[in-house]
C-alpha cells in the first residue's frame, strides 16, 4: 500500500492548538516565579511549590481526559469539544492573575488557569496522530512543534519588554493569542469521519464508571509487558522533563539572582531557546526519518548536556559579554547557548511523542499521549520542588540547577537505550479524515 501524503496545511493549522498551549505556559513560567518573588517574597522552595500546583493537577486529570476523549463521540468529533471549554476558561482566568494582590486570590487563579489548561491539552495533542499517518508523524509533529515555539518565541521576546512596561500586559498578550488559536483549530481542523457522530455516545456505560481504574491498568500494563520498550521510552520522558522544566521554571530567576539581568531581559532570553526551538522542529521531524526517531533523540540529550555544563562553569561575567541590543535587552554569549539548547531541545522533544503513539493502535492514541502527558507532567511535578528546595537550602543558589539537570539527561540517556520500538511505521494506518 502506498503510504498517504501528509497535508502540511491542516497540520500547520491544527498546530495553532499547541501554539496557545505554549503561549500560556511559558508566559506563566517565565513571569510567575516573578511576582511570587517580588510581590509576595518568597523563596525558591515556596516558589517551585506554587509552580509545581498546575503539574499536579494534569498529572491526576490528563490520563483520564485521554481515555476518555478516545471513546467520546459528538458531532464535531471525539477531541474538539475539549477545546471548545478549556480553552476560553483559560483565557479568562490567565487575564486575572496579575490583578491579584493577595496570595490566596493569585493562588486560586492559577488553579483555575490549571485545571482549564489540564481538560484540552490532551485532546488537542492527540490530534495529531489522529489525522497523520505513522510515517508522517515525526515531520507532522515537527510542523505542531514550530507552531509551539513560535508561541513561547512571542510570549518570551515581546512578553519581555511588556513585562518590563507593566506586568499584567504579558498576561493579556497570552489570553488573546490563546483564543485566537482555539477558533483557528476549530474552524479549520475536522476529525476523523468515523469519530463523529449524531449525539454524544461512549462505548460502554460500565466501563465509563471505572475510567480511573482503567487508567492505573494502563500503567500497570506499561511496566509489566514483556516487551519494555514503552516503560523505557516513558522513563527517558520522565528523566528529561525533570531537568527541562525545572530550568524553565526558575532560569528567569537564574538570570536575576546569578547574572543581573533584569526580570524582562531574563525572560528575553529563553525566546533564544523557542527561536532556535522553532527553527529546528521541523528538520529534526525530517531527521527522524532518515537517521530514526531514537537516534535523533539521543543526539538532542548530548547537546542539551554539553549547554547545560556550559553555563555552569562559563563565569556569569562572561556569559553576559553583551555583542547587540534588541527590544531593549541584550544577545549575550548566554544567549548564543541558549540558541544550541534549543535545537538540541528539539530534536528530543519532536520525536518523542510520536514513538509513544506508535507504540500502540490508532483507538488508544488518545490513551498514549495521556500516558505520555502523565510522565511529563509528573516530571514537572518533581523537577521544580527537586531543584527548588536544593537551591533554596544552598541560600538561593541558581547555579546548582546547572549540575543537577545533566545528571537527568544522562539518565534519560541510559533508558533510551533500552528502546527497541516506536519508530515509523512503513504502512499507514492511519483513518481517512474529512477537511
Amino acid at each position: 500500500m502506498e503510504p498517504k501524503k501528509m497535508n502540511y496545511l491542516k497540520t500547520f493549522l491544527l498546530g495553532f492548538g499547541f501554539f496557545g498551549v505554549s503561549v500560556i505556559w511559558s508566559v506563566y513560567n517565565a513571569f510567575v516565579p516573578l511576582i511570587l518573588d517580588e510581590r509576595f517574597g518568597l523563596h525558591a522552595g515556596f516558589i517551585s511549590f506554587i509552580m509545581v500546583l498546575d503539574n499536579i493537577a494534569a498529572l491526576l486529570i490528563q490520563p483520564s481526559l485521554g481515555v476518555f476523549s478516545d471513546r467520546l463521540r459528538s458531532p464535531i468529533g471525539r477531541r474538539l469539544p475539549f477545546i471548545v471549554v478549556g480553552a476560553p476558561l483559560a483565557a479568562a482566568a490567565f487575564g486575572v492573575i496579575p490583578f491579584a494582590q493577595v496570595l490566596p486570590l493569585f493562588i486560586f487563579s492559577c488553579i483555575t488557569l490549571l485545571l482549564a489548561m489540564a481538560f484540552w491539552r490532551t485532546p488537542v495533542v492527540a490530534l495529531m496522530p489522529d489525522i497523520t499517518p505513522s510515517e508522517q508523524r515525526s515531520p507532522a509533529n515537527g510542523v505542531i512543534n514550530l507552531m509551539g515555539g513560535l508561541g513561547t518565541v512571542l510570549a518570551t521576546l515581546i512578553g519581555g519588554p511588556l513585562y518590563n512596561i507593566n506586568p499584567a500586559y504579558p498576561f493579556f498578550l497570552a489570553a488573546g493569542l490563546v483564543i485566537l488559536a482555539a477558533l483557528l483549530v476549530l474552524i479549520f481542523i475536522r476529525e476523523p469521519k468515523e469519530y463523529i457522530a449524531a449525539k454524544l455516545h461512549l462505548a460502554d456505560k460500565a466501563e465509563g464508571s471505572q475510567m480511573e481504574n482503567k487508567v492505573f491498568k494502563n500503567l500497570s500494563n506499561v511496566f509489566t509487558q514483556e516487551e519494555k520498550s514503552p516503560m523505557f521510552i516513558l522513563l527517558a520522558i520522565l528523566f528529561w522533563f525533570i531537568a527541562y522544566n525545572s530550568l524553565d521554571t526558575f532560569f528567569t530567576l537564574f538570570g536575576v539572582n546569578h547574572l543581573g539581568l533584569t526580570g524582562g531581559d531574563s525572560a528575553f532570553q529563553i525566546s533564544y531557546i523557542g527561536l532556535s526551538f522553532m527553527l529546528m522542529a521541523i528538520p529534526a521531524g525530517l531527521l527522524a526519518r532518515k537517521f530514526k526517531r531514537k537516534n535523533v533523540i539521543i543526539a538532542g540529550i548530548f547537546v542539551m548536556i554539553i549547554t547545560i555544563v556550559l553555563m555552569y562553569f562559563i563565569p556569569g561575567s562572561v556569559l553576559t559579554t553583551k555583542f547587540a541590543s534588541l527590544m531593549g535587552s541584550g544577545f549575550y554569549i548566554l544567549s548564543i547557548i541558549l540558541i544550541v539548547a534549543g535545537f538540541g531541545w528539539a530534536m528530543i522533544n519532536v520525536n518523542s511523542l510520536p514513538m509513544v503513539v506508535d507504540m500502540t493502535d490508532d483507538e488508544h492514541i488518545g490513551t498514549y499521549t495521556g500516558l505520555y502527558y502523565f510522565f511529563s507532567q509528573l516530571a514537572a511535578t518533581i523537577g521544580p520542588v527537586l531543584f527548588g528546595w536544593t537551591i533554596q537550602l544552598a541560600g538561593n543558589d541558581y547555579r546548582l540547577m546547572m549540575v543537577i539537570a545533566p545528571l537527568f539527561f544522562i539518565l534519560a540517556f541510559f533508558m533510551m537505550r533500552g528502546v527497541k520500538r516506536g519508530e515509523m511505521k512503513s504502512v499507514s494506518s492511519a483513518p481517512e479524515s474529512s477537511v
